[in-house]
């Protein structure tokens, strides 16, 4: 099968093409031919070798966590899936010991996969996964925003800001997003409060909501959080995605839970989420699609198309 390699760490320089054996499928364990693979920062952040001393890795590495496809075969111990049917996966590629997305076929864990929301195109779909639960950890499990809040969703515009922001405001609170301004037409269609960055940031915010916010989630990093400390309220709930171990804030790492996976697929399903693609490109431009994800330039998901 045809899949984009990497054989040591680095850019998106090392990444290259290969011819691989078919994957290897076990009793509980799904072969599924992949239509559509979303990129996400974390890809950058293992190849590049950021985590090496605490995976274990195995090169060639196929990379890729987010897939949607179609179901080639399922184990006798996956008896929910069969041949033909349409599905979406976080496959747990960050463990550096099975293949990833980037690939004409992955097995992966029947715990992993679930179908795919009707009328999503691939890309879509694809886009879904990692983004959706990182983004409905921190907003239910985290920071577990309540009708009538208000919300400052830092990056309200990227992959997991986005879906925060919308499974906010299906929980009933008020959303304030921060982004540059082209993207400020997109936030006010999901329904969320655009502010943009730079200087007096926090003035802008307060603007908005004279009292303070009740919860911020921070999907941007660089400094972004620590910038708008005094836009709280008393016993504001402080949470991060991007950037980690500063005081006073919660970690949101996310993990798989196959309950959590399942309700961010729902509410996909019923409507309540939708994902921006904003670049796809064929497998083997791949390595294009890194230096695209890496730049910050596409108005929403990289994914790649195979």
């Amino acid at each position: 099968m045809r899949a984009m390699v990497y054989r040591r760490f680095g850019g998106p320089e090392v990444l290259e093409p290969a011819d691989l054996p078919e994957p290897k499928t076990h009793l509980d364990s799904v072969l599924v031919r992949v239509r559509a693979a979303a990129l996400n920062p974390a890809d950058l952040s293992n190849q590049s070798g950021l985590f090496e001393h605490t995976l274990e890795t195995h090169f060639p590495v196929v990379p890729g966590w987010d897939i949607a496809g179609v179901v080639e075969r399922a184990g006798l111990g996956a008896p929910e899936f069969k041949p033909g049917d349409e599905v979406i996966g976080y496959i747990r590629g960050e463990l550096m010991r099975a293949h990833g997305g980037l690939a004409e076929l992955v097995a992966t864990d029947v715990r992993t996969l679930l179908p795919k929301p009707a009328g999503w195109s691939w890309a879509e779909a694809a886009g879904l996964p990692l983004a959706g639960l990182t983004a409905y950890q921190a907003i239910v499990r985290v920071l577990d925003v309540r009708p009538g809040e208000t919300l400052l969703v830092h990056a309200a515009s990227g992959a997991v800001g986005s879906l925060a922001a919308q499974l906010a405001k299906f929980r009933g609170a008020r959303v304030i997003g921060t982004a540059s301004p082209r993207n400020h037409d997109y936030l006010h269609e999901l329904g969320v409060e655009p502010v943009g960055y730079g200087p007096g940031l926090a003035d802008r915010v307060l603007e908005l909501a004279a009292l303070g916010v009740d919860a911020v989630l921070d999907a941007a990093g660089r400094g972004t959080l620590p910038a708008t400390a005094a836009v709280g309220r008393p016993g504001a709930r402080l949470a991060s995605a991007a950037e980690f171990g500063l005081p006073g804030v919660a970690n949101v790492f996310v993990r798989l839970d196959p309950a959590d996976f399942r309700a961010v697929a729902t509410l996909a399903e019923q409507g309540v989420l939708r994902v921006r693609v904003g670049a796809t490109f064929p497998l083997d431009q791949a390595a294009q699609a890194q230096r695209v994800l890496a730049a910050g330039t596409s108005q929403g998901k990289v994914v790649v198309e195979i």
